[in-house]
């Protein structure tokens, strides 16, 4: 496995994060008041391909919320068979003013990007890459897993940083224990006294949580912060609301502690987002995160001028590997002229 860093602050997520419904809808967020109680999101079902393709439970985002700090995009899926889905084949793709999340439960994924960047994403292991001003990857379940199961995130970039130069950081947090029966892996930002390295442009925020049957446990968290907890497995409670599976519950800035439990007499898992509000518009589109509708045009025609010939790497650069053929072609855009729209809808 090969790493480097490029770029002093932006390093976002590697592994993967791609979008590739046929049509993907434009979404356009804007900040908004937070609710301080639980608010409590449904997933859609999103599939991402032909009838042996991978399906998502989509959280983010949603007609009822855009964002959770700068956490955007939220897609759960698994566990799937890969011999019945086929796995992840996602050909090389670009991303823009974002960086890209993907924490495995299940399964292994190898990422290349055209930085040059050649690595796994493992169970319980964090990869973050940073597309910045643009970068392009590819992600492919290995020969070896059976069985995949994870989640995948975007996180926005502000404007400050949102076309600097790409990068990526790999980190293996260890798990420690959060209270009895409850355990922990901090991958991004810090809780419970565990503090990951891993760089982001805004205060941020991700972890999982194991609960044993019957555990529960009271989180301080920072109160600055939004948060919400995307439910893995069968049933659990944020602040004594339920969620259940693919659910994800959200709590507004104020709170500076979580109850979080288990009912059930199996394991539950639970991913847990939070960050300071997002305060910037943005105007999502396939795999592009922009400003306005005239961008995402921009990066959408940049993609398509590609030549995929290393002497002319263009915006998004050249993916290792594969043939520039290969490459996945752009949607086509909506006969639409979208407006920023709140946070919360």
């Amino acid at each position: 496995m090969s790493m480097n860093t490029l770029g002093p602050l932006i390093v976002g997520t590697l592994a993967d994060v791609s979008n590739v419904e046929a049509q993907p809808a434009e979404v356009a967020c804007s900040a908004g008041v937070a609710n301080a109680a639980v608010e409590v999101i449904e997933p859609r079902i999103v599939p991402l391909g032909g009838p042996r393709a991978m399906t998502v439970r989509r959280t983010l985002p949603t007609r009822g919320r855009s964002m959770v700090g700068a956490w955007c995009f939220a897609d759960h899926y698994g566990p799937d068979d890969v011999s019945e889905t086929g796995g992840m084949n996602v050909p090389p793709h670009p991303h823009t003013g974002l960086q890209t999340v993907s924490w495995l439960f299940e399964g292994d994924v190898e990422h290349r990007d055209s930085a040059g960047v050649h690595a796994l994403v493992l169970p319980g292991e964090l990869n973050l890459m940073s597309a910045g001003h643009g970068i392009s990857h590819s992600e492919v379940s290995t020969p070896s897993t059976t069985r995949l199961h994870g989640v995948q995130l975007w996180i926005a970039l502000p404007d400050a940083v949102r076309n600097g130069p790409n990068g990526f950081q790999h980190y293996a947090p260890e798990e420690f224990e959060i209270a009895p029966g409850v355990t922990g892996r901090v991958f991004i930002g810090a809780l419970a006294g565990q503090t990951s390295p891993a760089v982001t442009a805004t205060p941020l925020l991700g972890a999982e949580l194991l609960l044993a049957p019957g555990a529960q446990a009271v989180l301080e968290v920072d109160g600055d912060f939004e948060h919400a907890l995307l439910l893995d497995t069968l049933a659990l409670t944020i602040n004594g609301i339920p969620l259940r599976r693919g659910d994800l519950g959200f709590v507004g800035p104020g709170r500076r502690t979580l109850d979080i439990a288990n009912p059930t007499e199996g394991e539950a898992r639970a991913i847990l987002l939070g960050g300071t509000p997002f305060t910037e518009d943005l105007v999502m589109w396939w795999n592009f995160v922009g400003r306005t509708h005239e961008e995402i045009v921009e990066y959408r025609a940049a993609w398509e001028a590609r030549t995929g010939r290393a002497d002319d790497p263009g915006r998004f650069g050249t993916v290792g590997g594969w043939e520039p053929d290969d490459a996945l072609p752009a949607p086509p855009l909506p006969t639409t002229h979208l407006k920023p729209r709140s946070r919360r809808n």
